[in-house]
């Protein structure tokens, strides 16, 4: 074991590089995305007056109290960076107060928080999409109907951040296994379906079409045979790259472009039962779960129960997570959407600067048909202390 360690410390050390043979980064592009936020007033959000706060009341509350356990000097090292301290103060003030309504919500946001539109070099427009906490059927036993193992975290897998070996470098996750002296990428979609992985199972579903979504949104109720109900959530991935299966389908000219909603992905992979496990095995991301106890909802990336129609997820690169977010954008059905959010979650193809995935709920087919139709453009306000000081990381 001591060995090992000391193969990963060097393989860190060979990736980071000595100074004088590190690789320099590439010069910025027009196209690099850099943060530039634009300051503004509550007057100017759209439907500020009239949205329900009291939905949030709760939310935040949660996110407050995971932040007031935060030890990083900014909040989550993300480019919009919040001085840690100076949060957790306005967060000791609003649990302390707990605003119960709408309007004691609006003049505790309004007294403690300024508005940024947030843009890329002045464009504030973005891409927001929307997902949601599946369900499944499964049991703790597997049988002829239960036969679709459902994997919680590996015991051999490894993770590691080149910044706890260089607090220099780039925040960075790796993940691997030890094979031999080596330490070598985890096993693939596909190797850890041909073969037992060192992992345990923690159900075992009866649809393998619902485990494969149920990867994707990153969580579910389970069902039980017994007629127990349990939640699902995100325990960790094999550190493989993400592909959704509409693109792959639509790559494949097995869908119809305008046509690749999770819906219609979910329709062709009941229908063609013999390709569908060719189509999984292109994504070779692989989502392992846990079992979460006493949650009124799905875990997020900040660790608190997602609030459907009031958290968001964000790329944590950029916005960090526990921030309040006033989202403008419409939903699946051309209807407004002009509220306020948190940013309490992360997602594989949630990447950039004014990019969001909006958390629906839970539920079946209803609320999928929903969750997988959104996809339109918008932007988004990040709610910062008064008196922030804009040194964003570029």
């Amino acid at each position: 074991m001591k060995k090992t360690l000391i193969n990963i410390l060097a393989l860190s050390l060979i990736i980071t590089g000595c100074n004088e043979k590190k690789e320099q980064p590439a010069p910025k592009t027009q196209t690099d995305p850099q943060i530039v936020l634009i300051k503004t007033d509550f007057k100017n959000l759209k439907n500020w007056k009239a949205d329900n706060l009291s939905e949030i009341i709760s939310g935040f509350a949660l996110s407050c109290e995971k932040i007031l356990k935060e030890k990083n000097e900014y909040l989550s090292n993300a480019k919009i960076q919040i001085p840690t301290e100076e949060y957790q103060k306005i967060c000791l003030d609003y649990l302390s107060k707990r605003p119960q309504t709408t309007e004691e919500f609006r003049h505790f946001a309004e007294q403690n928080f300024t508005p940024y539109l947030v843009t890329d070099k002045g464009n504030p427009n973005g891409k927001f999409t929307s997902y949601y906490e599946a369900a499944i059927r499964a049991s703790k036993n597997k049988s002829d109907k239960y036969k679709y193992p459902i994997y919680g975290k590996p015991h051999d897998l490894i993770e590691f951040n080149i910044k706890d070996f260089d607090p220099n470098a780039d925040s960075k996750r790796f993940v691997g296994r030890v094979e031999g002296q080596k330490l070598v990428p985890y096993y693939t979609r596909e190797e850890i379906k041909q073969k037992p992985i060192n992992a345990p199972i923690i159900l075992w579903g009866d649809c393998n079409i619902d485990v494969n979504i149920m990867q994707i949104q990153g969580s579910a109720v389970a069902w039980l045979d017994n007629g127990e109900k349990l939640r699902v959530g995100y325990a960790g991935n094999n550190g493989h790259p993400f592909r959704g299966l509409g693109s792959i389908l639509l790559s494949k000219g097995l869908l119809e472009k305008g046509k690749s909603s999770m819906i219609e992905i979910k329709k062709w992979l009941k229908e063609n039962p013999d390709k569908a496990d060719s189509i999984y095995n292109e994504n070779k991301r692989y989502i392992f779960h846990r079992i979460i106890e006493n949650s009124d909802g799905p875990l997020g990336a900040q660790g608190v129960p997602l609030h459907a129609g009031r958290s968001m997820a964000v790329d944590r690169h950029y916005i960090p997570l526990g921030a309040m977010l006033w989202l403008e954008t419409k939903g699946p059905d051309n209807e407004q959407i002009e509220k306020l959010v948190v940013a309490q979650d992360i997602g594989s193809a949630i990447k950039g600067i004014v990019r969001g995935d909006y958390f629906w709920g839970s539920g079946g087919d209803d609320v999928l048909a929903k969750a997988g139709r959104m996809h339109s453009d918008g932007q988004y306000y990040i709610l910062l202390p008064k008196g922030y000081q804009q040194e964003q990381k570029q």
